[in-house]
């Protein structure tokens, strides 16, 4: 496989992205439609008549709450997501006093791009990895771990630090904070539907009818945790191969970055690292439980954050 013509790849990706996008409300409206939709048919009472009006305007009402939920719950994630990141990975700034060549390295870079130098910070970690986080130009970050400024040459880490710089040009970012805010509103309201139908929502006529509520929020539940991270995988999986690309063009070094990925993919374990929509915005998997082995790589394939590393590097190789 061959990258010809990288903004008409980058003109591809954008597109295929937008549509990930777009599928996420919808997924949202479409499943809050079929809630009603279930439970009125469902619950409707013998001998009485119900029609898909009744379930429009169910649902038609219930869009105004879904909105606000969402925006509530957006604004939230949008202006605590650098913190949150930090915390969870526990990365710190990076002095400059002593890593002077991590921060000429950055800044060459930012400077080639016409961009402002991000924010620096490290995670005391042997082993290698890194990512790019931030909304704006006042919270763009990269972070790196120690290992990884430790065991890679200038010219390696520089396609490191290309790629991460890249993900923030695209504003790769926000796109795949987007897609994670979707996945944790589709889990929360699960829960939420869940606990409000058990313990006292719904009709209060019987067992019957507040089961099978619950059957319904955990079957709807189930699909849109599965397609809305469906959505989100493959989201993620574009945006690497366009950064890999984006670096190719940017250092002029391919075949350094492949080299980088190569060491990289030995050990990108980072213990602090427990959370899958942070994980996810790494250059590599840091978690030993995502490598894919034996008769499942396929289908794990599809739920991967990120492409298998040795196809990126065949790509890197042929660019």
């Amino acid at each position: 496989m061959k990258y010809v013509g990288l903004q008409s790849q980058i003109s591809s990706n954008n597109f295929k992205s937008v549509l990930l996008l777009i599928a996420f409300p919808l997924l949202l409206l479409g499943l809050v439609w079929l809630f009603f939709f279930f439970t009125n048919f469902y619950f409707v009472e013998e001998g009485s008549a119900t029609s898909i009006d009744t379930v429009n305007n169910g649902f038609i009402h219930t869009i105004p709450f879904v909105s606000i939920g969402v925006s509530i719950w957006f604004l939230i994630a949008w202006f605590s997501h650098s913190a949150m990141i930090r915390k969870a990975t526990g990365s710190k700034p990076l002095e400059r006093k002593n890593n002077k060549r991590i921060y000429n390295l950055v800044e060459n870079l930012a400077m080639s791009r016409g961009m402002k130098t991000p924010k620096i910070y490290i995670i005391e970690d042997d082993s290698l990895n890194a990512f790019a986080s931030g909304l704006s130009e006042k919270t763009f970050a990269v972070t790196f771990s120690r290992g990884l400024i430790d065991k890679l040459d200038d010219d390696e880490l520089e396609g490191v630090i290309a790629h991460e710089l890249t993900h923030i040009i695209n504003r790769d970012v926000r796109l795949l904070i987007i897609s994670i805010i979707f996945v944790g509103i589709f889990s929360f309201i699960t829960e939420i539907a869940f606990r409000t139908v058990l313990y006292g929502g719904g009709r209060s006529s019987g067992k019957k009818e507040g089961g099978g509520a619950v059957f319904i929020i955990l079957a709807l539940g189930v699909v849109g945790m599965i397609l809305s991270s469906f959505f989100r995988f493959a989201l993620s999986r574009k945006r690497e191969y366009l950064a890999d690309a984006g670096a190719a063009e940017m250092t002029k070094k391919p075949l350094a970055l492949a080299s980088a990925l190569r060491k990289i993919s030995n050990d990108p374990w980072i213990e602090a690292v427990k959370r899958e929509d942070v994980a996810q915005m790494f250059i590599d998997h840091p978690s030993k439980k995502h490598k894919n082995r034996g008769l499942a790589n396929a289908f794990n394939g599809l739920f991967a954050t990120h492409p298998p590393i040795k196809k990126r590097i065949d790509i890197l190789e042929q660019f």
